[in-house]
């Protein structure tokens, strides 16, 4: 390779990496001024049959359904990871969090019709529910 078209490549190679990193520092910055999901509502929880992967499938179905209320912008459900240090807590059988554009949003979507029907269908599988709600500083 010539040292002209190596100094070339090289240069990319830098200028690529620089804009990756820029374009990911942005887009990881929750303290960016237009969020697009400023509060979120994180829940975790404990089912009466812990070992039940019947009981934890159920309560994955209906949070499937509660993603449907209108005001979620967006939704992940998820189970344990198989991580194991000290401050990690494990111990639940599925969690919930959903992202919302404004406190409004979510305010109504504790009333919605599918939450309250999720709480009335659901709520005999659980022993313990957590709940974070969190927005942007």
């Amino acid at each position: 390779m010539k040292i002209s078209s190596r100094r070339k490549f090289l240069g990319m190679t830098a200028l690529a990496a620089a804009s990756g990193t820029a374009m990911l520092t942005t887009s990881c910055d929750s303290q960016h001024p237009d969020s697009k999901y400023p509060f979120i509502h994180h829940v975790f929880f404990w089912l009466k049959n812990p070992g039940s992967k019947e009981d934890q499938a159920k309560l994955i179905e209906g949070l499937r359904k509660l993603a449907t209320v209108p005001t979620i912008a967006t939704f992940h459900i998820g189970v344990p990871a198989s991580t194991n240090r000290d401050v990690i807590d494990s111990t639940y059988a599925a969690s919930w969090c959903a992202f919302f554009k404004n406190d409004a949003d979510q305010a109504s979507y504790q009333t919605d019709p599918i939450h309250l029907e999720f709480i009335e269908e659901y709520g005999d599988l659980w022993e313990k529910v957590i709940v974070y709600d969190s927005i942007d500083v």
